[in-house]
């Protein structure tokens, strides 16, 4: 299916969710088929020294937080490398990492390219609201020798999202490596509410403006599983941070690993897992 132009401005303005969604889930299902991937993601703290949790089920170490300095995220990757085995380290936000640089005086570039020495593998995100200039930040990241694990946005800038995904496909256009956009805000805004038809919405007009990106993700851990079922259902066709922590205490149907199977399967589509590089994982 191909949507052209006036096609796009047409569905961005409908209240036609039903529409709206098959349209999207349309392209989806042309790009992945029925193929819906997810990973298990292990959250490390991001300070000095603090205690390294390498799940066996993890696909994923993800270290979340602010640095307090280029020498203190070096010695961070430098820590959780060292403990992560087989498995992909990635780390920080994009935008954080752009203030350290600019506090200490030193090129993006120069402060990726340690982070790559110490061993880090993927930024884990670049929230495209808050880069001071998007592309030269991508682009500093695959110079670095380094991978992006996914586009986000930070905090919904405005009500035309029609106008944000076509930067964001202009933004792909441009630099070309961006496997993932998930493109529900990780903040509310206070001045722009969302609700679940919101999100839905925004899910959906992603998957159909930002066609030159890969895959659509929507967060397991911040959204919970009734608006990741859904999401996978209007174009949405990944599914990022699903605890790597198997507790049957409530039963085996519960435990994540089950219970998010359980849901793309009753969206009618086939789970993958697969890890932070998005290889498929041994079944």
């Amino acid at each position: 299916m191909t949507v052209t132009d006036a096609e796009l401005t047409t569905l961005a303005s409908t209240h036609d969710i039903i529409s709206l969604g098959a349209a999207a889930d349309e392209v989806r299902r042309q790009r992945h088929g029925t193929r819906t991937t997810f990973v298990r993601v292990a959250v490390i703290d991001a300070a000095p020294g603090a205690p390294v949790d390498v799940p066996p089920a993890a696909g994923e170490l993800r270290i979340s937080g602010v640095p307090a300095s280029r020498a203190a995220a070096c010695q961070r990757v430098l820590e959780v490398v060292a403990a992560a085995g087989q498995t992909p380290v990635s780390a920080f936000s994009l935008a954080d990492l752009e203030e350290i640089a600019a506090t200490e005086h030193v090129p993006l570039r120069a402060f990726l390219e340690e982070l790559a020495q110490a061993g880090l593998e993927l930024v884990s995100e670049a929230p495209f609201d808050r880069l001071r200039d998007p592309r030269l930040a991508v682009e500093e990241v695959n110079i670095a020798g380094l991978a992006l694990a996914r586009l986000t946005i930070q905090t919904l800038p405005s009500a035309d999202v029609a106008a944000l995904y076509r930067e964001i496909a202009a933004l792909q256009h441009d630099v070309g490596v961006i496997h993932a956009f998930a493109p529900l805000q990780r903040a509310v805004n206070p001045a722009v509410p969302t609700t679940g038809y919101d999100d839905v919405k925004r899910v959906a007009l992603a998957r159909l403006f930002v066609s030159n990106i890969a895959s659509i993700q929507v967060d397991w851990s911040l959204y919970g599983p009734k608006l990741a079922q859904v999401a996978l259902t209007v174009g949405a066709d990944d599914v990022d941070a699903v605890s790597p922590l198997d507790d049957t205490g409530e039963g085996r149907r519960r435990a994540p690993l089950e219970e998010v199977r359980r849901n793309i399967r009753a969206a009618s589509l086939d789970p993958v897992e697969r890890n932070g590089r998005f290889d498929p994982r041994p079944a």
